[in-house]
């Protein structure tokens, strides 16, 4: 019988290892997989390219991975937002590698290393810093950019409900990265909120269905991430 749930998420990452790639869900709160991260963050796996919307606020969740150390290279769109606090400053001192993608095309190379699509040509970053090195293209006298797809070792990812065979439903901008960031990944780590019988999701409803998700732990009360950054909490606790 097909069972995929994990008792904890402790034991979900726990053989995350060392120079992995890393995708982590998020799209704001609704997508955060703050407890994932937490754990990942005790089971100690160092040197990790994450490939991430942004870099985390505060200093819980993703912002608490890379303030520990753990974290090697970001690739990701927004390295600082109205809370990122951690990621600024250890990239001003040299201390973090970073890869900046414009946010649609970050979403199409995922979706692409999903799909087993190599490359790309799209015109956005045209004629700015984020094409340098890159090979261009002409097509009906539009000039393109080649971008290349991105896979992972490990996707970190937050849903609403699951069941056991791994089939997921999302909390509205929690879809915006975790369905696609589940097909790009060798392992697809998923907490969700709700576990199903078998049959307790519609589906019609059915997001990313289970052949494309390896693990599921539910967390019946995930962290509010918004909250613990306004308390200035800090992880560890």
């Amino acid at each position: 019988m097909i069972n995929k749930i994990y008792s904890s998420p402790a034991e979900a990452v726990a053989d995350v290892f060392d120079g992995a790639t890393v995708m982590i869900s998020g799209f704001g709160e609704a997508g955060s997989p703050i407890e994932l991260i937490h754990a990942l963050i005790d089971q100690g796996a160092r040197d990790l390219c994450v490939i991430s919307n942004n870099t985390g606020s505060g200093h819980v969740g993703l912002a608490a991975l890379i303030e520990n150390r753990q974290v090697r290279k970001m690739i990701c769109s927004f390295p600082r937002s109205a809370n990122s606090r951690v990621f600024p400053e250890l990239y001003k001192r040299g201390e973090i590698e970073l890869e900046l993608v414009p946010q649609g095309t970050l979403a199409e190379r995922i979706r692409a290393g999903g799909a087993g699509i190599p490359a790309f040509y799209t015109p956005t970053s045209v004629g700015t810093p984020l094409s340098d090195g890159k090979e261009t293209r002409v097509f009906d006298a539009v000039t393109y950019v080649l971008e290349h797809a991105l896979q992972a070792d490990f996707a970190l990812v937050k849903c609403q409900a699951a069941d056991r065979y791994g089939n997921l439903v999302y909390n509205k901008t929690a879809r915006n990265f975790g369905p696609i960031m589940c097909t790009a990944a060798k392992t697809a780590i998923v907490q969700c909120r709700q576990v199903l019988d078998p049959g307790g999701i519609d589906p019609e409803a059915v997001v990313t269905p289970g052949i494309f998700v390896q693990r599921v732990v539910e967390v019946q009360h995930p962290a509010d991430e918004s909250l613990l950054v306004a308390e200035e909490r800090r992880y560890p606790w």
